[in-house]
């Protein structure tokens, strides 16, 4: 398909793709539902906002896919109510199959971004992971995040991809997408079919229109602080995780996905999360957030 140009475009392929990716979502990108998963996400908002986490009353997550950091925020005891939206029905579905298969009590809307269903002043926390760089306008989407939010709420985004980050992964990609046929030998592996864990082919098409966006911090930062928003931090994360994890992942996505064995699952899930640990004690804080691949944002809205 060409190349989405429009902002109502770009809306109609991330409906689309994220429906037909909805039910292997979890699978394709290894999403846990134990205290890993809730470790990973109760790490990533502590970083985000740059200490303890705090408690919150009410929480919006926007493009909140299968309900990955919600849900989780709820079984820590983090938020008291939790309501999530996505653009995508499928992924709606999917996180209410998973709310009720951990017994957690969500909201749930399908709705746009940039045009939120709620009223004034009615959060006090929101929140999304991997979501920013899918939105055609960040600033109606910041002003519609700051609309919505309490006087002194906050908002936090983590997973954003680094334009510099996002040129660094390729170099594992292409690397990993060179050596893939002796890999899949070497485990005796067949081929993947297209779309596997997308939804099929036609669906899989779709995956390379979805992102708009690739930030460097001064984006992020300066979005935020023209929406109103004030303490405005932006912080990068991982670095040889992301190196570690894009090869293996861009490894597994060439083979069937019943071939890949437990053996090597395991290697590449913990392998990562040894990298995590280095990433956060040796590079994290100490280099520019730019080079990193994720990027993190917290910012409050003024009291």
């Amino acid at each position: 398909m060409a190349t989405p140009k429009t902002a109502e475009e770009i809306r109609d392929v991330n409906t689309r793709y994220h429906t037909g990716a909805a039910s292997h979502y979890d699978a394709k990108w290894g999403i846990d539902w134990g205290m890993v998963g809730r470790d990973q996400v109760l790490t990533k908002v502590e970083k985000a906002l740059g200490g303890p986490l705090p408690h919150f009353g009410r929480s919006l997550e926007v493009g909140a896919g299968t309900g990955y950091f919600s849900l989780h925020l709820l079984m820590a005891g983090a938020i008291d109510q939790a309501v999530c939206t996505d653009i995508s029905p499928g992924m709606i579905e999917a996180l209410q199959r998973n709310a009720d298969e951990l017994g957690l009590d969500v909201a749930t809307e399908v709705c746009d971004a940039e045009a939120l269903p709620f009223a004034d002043e009615s959060f006090d926390l929101v929140l999304g992971h991997a979501v920013l760089h899918h939105i055609p306008n960040l600033e109606q989407g910041f002003a519609e995040f700051f609309r919505v939010l309490k006087p002194g709420g906050v908002v936090i985004f983590a997973g954003e991809p680094s334009r510099n980050g996002d040129r660094l992964a390729q170099l594992p990609k292409r690397a990993a997408t060179t050596v893939a046929p002796a890999w899949r030998a070497a485990l005796r592996a067949g081929r993947s079919s297209a779309g596997d864990s997308d939804g099929g082919a036609c669906n899989h098409e779709l995956e390379q229109h979805v992102d708009v966006h690739a930030f460097v911090p001064s984006d992020l930062e300066a979005v935020a602080g023209d929406a109103g928003f004030e303490q405005v931090n932006v912080r990068g994360e991982e670095l040889l995780a992301n190196w570690f994890g894009w090869t293996n992942r861009a490894l597994e996505a060439t083979a069937a996905p019943e071939d890949v064995p437990m053996f090597w699952r395991q290697y590449a899930f913990r392998g990562y999360l040894a990298l995590q640990k280095v990433d956060r004690s040796l590079l994290e804080g100490r280099l520019p957030a730019t080079i990193f691949y994720n990027l993190l944002l917290s910012a409050r809205r003024p009291a």
